[in-house]
């Protein structure tokens, strides 16, 4: 099973993130960052990796190397800070195979969801 938060703004779709490891930041980086709305994130990360190509070839293999399993470990908890930066809490931790399934359970605990959601 997988845990995913929720997190929920007025008058917004919720946001579902899965809990865990992010293959896609380690293997995309600063466009994982950006096709999420993480623009803080992607910036950062893309100068992180600038900087790592400037420097002697050991050192830039092994801090490029870092930083991609630093973007996997903390991938997803940057994309929630980014969340709450756009006015987005942390509402419900739910547990469930898929994010459909994750979905549904969210619903059915927050019936006043489903209506906002109907809306737009």
């Amino acid at each position: 099973m997988t845990f995913w938060t929720a997190h929920i703004a007025d008058n917004r779709d919720p946001v579902l993130l899965r809990d865990g490891f992010a293959w896609g930041a380690v293997f995309f980086g600063p466009l994982w960052f950006l096709f999420r709305g993480a623009w803080i994130p992607a910036g950062l990360s893309f100068a992180a990796f600038l900087v790592a190509g400037v420097l002697p070839d050991p050192a830039s293999s092994i801090v490029t190397f870092g930083l991609m399993v630093l973007l996997g470990l903390s991938g997803n908890d940057l994309r929630a800070w980014s969340l709450t930066r756009r006015g987005y809490h942390l509402d419900h931790v739910v547990i469930a195979r898929h994010e459909s399934d994750a979905l549904i359970k969210l619903l059915t605990n927050r019936p006043d969801l489903t209506e906002r959601m109907a809306r737009s």
